[in-house]
This record gives C-alpha cells, structure tokens and sequence, in this order.
C-alpha cells in the first residue's frame, strides 16, 4: 500500500514500466532486456522483496539462473534513478509508484507481515534534511523508516488479547 501526495503522477502495470524507462533513458542508462526483467519481477512483489527473491523470479521466469548480485547491481542502478527505493532496515526494494519526481520517502514497515507503506511529507523530510545542515553535515538521500505493526496486525493483536 503506498500513499502519496496530491502533486505526484503514480503509474501501475504497463505504464510504471513505461514511465521506468523513460527516466532510465533520461539518465543517460539503457533499459535492456534484464533490467526490464528485474523491473517487472520487483513490480510483482506486493512486499518490498530482496536481490534474492527478484533473481529467483527472473530465473523461473528466463528457465535459467539468474545470479543475485547481477540484481543488485540493477537494483543499484534503479535507486539511483529513482526508479526503486531501497527499505534499509530489510535490505529490500520497491518500486518507485512516480519515477520521474525525485523526493525523500518515508517508509511505516509492519514487522508482523512485512507490509511497507510509503509516505510522502516534504515538511518532515525538509526538516531532517536542515536539522543534519545545522549539525554540519550534507545530507545526500535521508532514510526514515517507522518500525512497528500495520493496522491489520495491531487489530489482529487487540483481538487476540
């Protein structure tokens, strides 16, 4: 589940593909067949999934295997293009819903089941960003991850309790 500011383009399916490849081009980069492949495989993941979940998707897929830091180099390649976000704290990636706006996300990540929502608020981003300014350091990409339980999971619990 993903939720997102009023100003962002969000494409899905076909369109997200679309739209990956063009800031890819943009970039100066070429989306080969394997990065269209790893693109599509991160995509169908509903929970951010690992280099090794993607580069064993691929291999069914392809019907050969496909090596997982040959993914990670991909990977790589899609955040720093904003085509993917990186979850730290699971070594983990999503999609990026609006590839061609460049902002800081904020990540709720469930621990019960995984769930990663991804929320935008430039007023919290903008304030860890001057907040490291002020201590004299330059922020190049802030990553804020909020731990705890989804509201499936906390109803979960209060019921069982």
């Amino acid at each position: 589940m993903m939720s997102h500011g009023p100003n962002h383009r969000l494409h899905e399916g076909a369109a997200l593909a679309t739209a990956a490849q063009r800031a890819l081009e943009r970039a100066g980069e070429q989306w080969t067949p394997m990065r269209a492949r790893v693109f599509g495989a991160l995509d169908q993941f509903a929970r951010p999934a690992s280099a090794y979940d993607i580069a064993d998707a691929v291999s069914k897929a392809e019907g050969r295997r496909v090596a997982a830091n040959s993914v990670y180099r991909i990977l790589d390649l899609f955040v720093g293009a904003n085509l993917a976000h990186r979850i730290e704290s699971a070594n983990a990636y999503v999609t990026n819903a609006h590839p061609d706006c460049r902002h800081d996300c904020i990540f709720l990540v469930c621990d019960v089941c995984g769930q990663t929502t991804h929320l935008d608020d430039d007023r919290i981003t903008d304030t860890v960003r001057q907040a490291a300014t002020d201590a004299g350091f330059e922020p190049v990409r802030p990553v804020i991850e909020v731990r705890g339980r989804c509201a499936a999971c906390a109803a979960v619990a209060v019921t069982a309790a």
